[in-house]
């Protein structure tokens, strides 16, 4: 008697993952929709002949919507949104592989693999001349004030020259890369007046100021490594004339006359003069003509 037996297969397997625990660096300048974990790194077999299913999560928190797989079917991971370093640089990512779909009321085997996500800084930001202002809530972008000075008319000055709110300066805010800054003047000094050095920022004067209009110098911070990167600080130097002398009076008691019942706002007299108003003034040296 032959006896013909037919094995039915039962799905008594779960799918398995190649590696259950990856690390991947992504570069924050990474464009959006490219690959950063390739499916040959993340596909999991089944002894079953089963179709399976993937599923990506993130556990941690801020990080969602980031990184997601090209389908159901296909557990490659790209990035789905531009990634800043400033607001987080690890994320791990949990990949679920199903034997049958979600929500299938079928008895369903599942394995996990862990993606650990380290995000690497990258040059995006310019130069910021500090100090500045944060002008969004996540501080992408920071805003400086304008520096100010003083020179006298006619006199070269052989220190740097000081400023408010301090002396010019800037950083690169990709602070892990930490780019060396230069520095120039890229305008408002036709003649030359100015310099700045290109290491430090220090103002310095190349010869004297021969007018008292005031210079608005446009100076610029560039990354040594990349000139692309920039920013422009505007310095305003107000040209004034020697200031070596206090004013004073005078003379140093002023007597008046007033009468009575006069109206608000009326003249107080000179003290013996009854007819002339009295008239306090002050001198300075360094201004005669004033």
């Amino acid at each position: 008697l032959d006896i013909q037996v037919t094995i039915l297969n039962v799905n008594d397997n779960s799918p398995v993952f190649m590696q259950t625990n990856l690390t991947a660096v992504v570069p924050e300048d990474t464009k959006v929709n490219a690959i950063v974990v390739p499916r040959g790194n993340l596909s999991a077999s089944d002894a079953d002949p089963d179709i399976i299913y993937y599923e990506l999560t993130t556990i941690v928190m801020g990080t969602d919507g980031y990184f997601a797989i090209k389908g159901v079917n296909n557990p490659e991971i790209y990035l789905q949104k531009a990634l800043d370093y400033e607001k987080f640089n690890l994320t791990t990512l949990v990949l679920y592989a199903r034997d049958r779909p979600v929500g299938s009321l079928e008895v369903t085997n599942t394995a996990t693999a862990t993606i650990n996500i380290y995000i690497e800084q990258a040059d995006t930001k310019p130069p910021w001349f500090l100090p500045c202002t944060f002008i969004n809530m996540d501080k992408s972008i920071c805003i400086s004030s304008r520096y100010t000075g003083t020179v006298n008319i006619y006199e070269i000055s052989m220190k740097p020259l000081i400023l408010e709110p301090g002396p010019i300066y800037a950083i690169d805010p990709d602070y892990l890369l930490n780019e060396k800054i230069m520095y120039s003047i890229v305008g408002g000094d036709p003649d030359k007046v100015f310099s700045v050095d290109a290491d430090t920022g220090n103002l310095t004067m190349n010869k004297a100021a021969t007018s008292l209009d005031s210079y608005l110098l446009q100076v610029m911070a560039t990354q040594a490594n990349n000139i692309q990167k920039y920013s422009i600080a505007s310095v305003e130097i107000k040209v004034v004339s020697k200031n070596n002398h206090p004013p004073y009076f005078k003379t140093r008691i002023y007597n008046g006359t007033v009468f009575a019942g006069l109206d608000p706002r009326s003249f107080v007299f000179q003290a013996g003069a009854p007819s002339t108003p009295l008239m306090i003034t002050a001198e300075d040296d360094d201004f005669p003509n004033v």
